[in-house]
């Protein structure tokens, strides 16, 4: 069903103020979510968004992803039992332009995406938002761990999952106050193990359903097969840092910072990739203590907040979704942001981001864009761009 068919099913409706539009993938999570939202009083409406077409027959046993047959079926059945309607969205197209492509784009241009940013981004807070406004319904509810709460002066603060194994507040982090606003996250304040418990004693048929993969497309989990199947590659020279040619590879996007293996070069010290240069298209290879630096520079920056930090803060930075935090210091500088580790971090990737928090909450983040801050970017603060404004 498309959305002007849901809208126009719904717009002769009473309208309830607590009519909400619940992202339902299939998965527990999101079932719980609307469990929860249900039990509080909400008009729940399920939505299931199509994303890509998928060949369930050639599906490999280990695939956990979405957008099968039995994952409609499970959100569908989920529906049912707590009495609310289901509906299904076909967003391939804007799925494709907004994750598929960007996917392809930033690693053929030697930077490492992160697609579930992507997609929270351009497809459940601002597709799905939209829609969810014509259905009459005044929050979007997603089955992330994380929480949203009141700032103390009329804003609101993205924090933490209360299950630290499960947050998942990395991904969010450049959602707007708006968004914020109009956003519920029903299960961001409970541990997992609680949330299949909730979902078992309710009757719900995915209680023990495994969790998702992270790159949802690929069923193979082969990103560098993907990629091979999608594009026709330029070959060029991995070169040490002195410039000098070890060998040729097929493409820039099949390397990431940090790799090791793959790298087609025999004999000598293990080498790693450190860095990816697309105008020459050089794969640059080095030990692994060449992988280690201090400094990063995150362009553009979002803060959650809506407006840069005045000064320089001490924060806690986490460079890649299952990293560990470091301690550092970030100061905004034109539309960015400067981040200074108090120790070396590996393998600071381009492409990935790179999230500050103090404490439980998130401040802001931003795609990495290099090690420095760019020679004509003015460093005060004061001259930053407000991403969110």
């Amino acid at each position: 069903m498309t959305a002007t068919a849901i809208s126009d099913n719904l717009l002769t409706d009473n309208l309830p103020s607590r009519r909400v539009v619940v992202a339902m993938s299939g998965g527990v999570d999101s079932s719980v979510a609307a469990l929860l939202l249900r039990r509080q009083g909400y008009d729940v409406i399920g939505v299931t968004m199509k994303l890509y077409d998928i060949d369930q027959a050639e599906l490999p046993d280990y695939y956990r992803g979405c957008c099968t047959v039995d994952d409609v079926e499970d959100a569908r059945a989920v529906c049912r039992i707590l009495g609310v309607p289901h509906y299904v969205l076909n967003v391939q197209q804007e799925f494709r332009t907004f994750v598929i492509d960007y996917f392809r784009a930033e690693y053929a241009s030697g930077r490492t995406p992160h697609p579930c940013i992507a997609c929270n981004d351009k497809i459940k807070f601002s597709f799905l938002a939209r829609r969810a406004q014509l259905m009459q319904a005044t929050h979007v509810a997603t089955g992330h761990y994380a929480r949203i709460a009141p700032d103390g002066g009329g804003g609101w603060e993205l924090r933490r999952g209360a299950d630290a194994d499960k947050d998942q507040s990395y991904v969010l982090f450049g959602m707007r106050q708006e968004q914020l606003a109009a956003t519920l996250l029903p299960v961001g304040g409970y541990p997992k193990a609680q949330i299949r418990q909730l979902a078992a004693d309710a009757g719900f048929p995915n209680a023990d359903k495994p969790d998702s993969q992270d790159i949802c497309f690929i069923p193979t989990g082969d990103y560098r097969e993907f990629l091979r199947e999608r594009s026709d590659g330029s070959p060029g020279d991995i070169v040490d840092a002195a410039g000098n040619v070890l060998g040729r590879h097929d493409g820039i996007q099949y390397f990431t910072v940090g790799q090791r293996r793959g790298l087609g070069i025999s004999g000598g010290p293990p080498r790693f990739v450190i860095r990816l240069e697309p105008d020459t298209r050089s794969v640059v290879v080095g030990s692994e203590q060449d992988l280690y630096r201090d400094t990063l520079y995150a362009n553009p920056v979002s803060w959650v907040a809506g407006v840069p930090p005045a000064d320089t803060m001490a924060v806690t930075v986490k460079i890649r979704y299952k990293f560990a935090e470091a301690p550092a210091t970030v100061t905004a500088a034109g539309g960015g942001a400067l981040v200074r580790f108090d120790e070396p971090q590996r393998a600071i990737t381009p492409g990935q981001a790179a999230v500050f928090y103090r404490g439980d909450t998130v401040l802001g983040g931003g795609p990495i864009a290099g090690h420095e801050l760019p020679a004509d970017t003015p460093a005060d603060a004061s001259n930053a761009v407000p991403v969110n404004a």
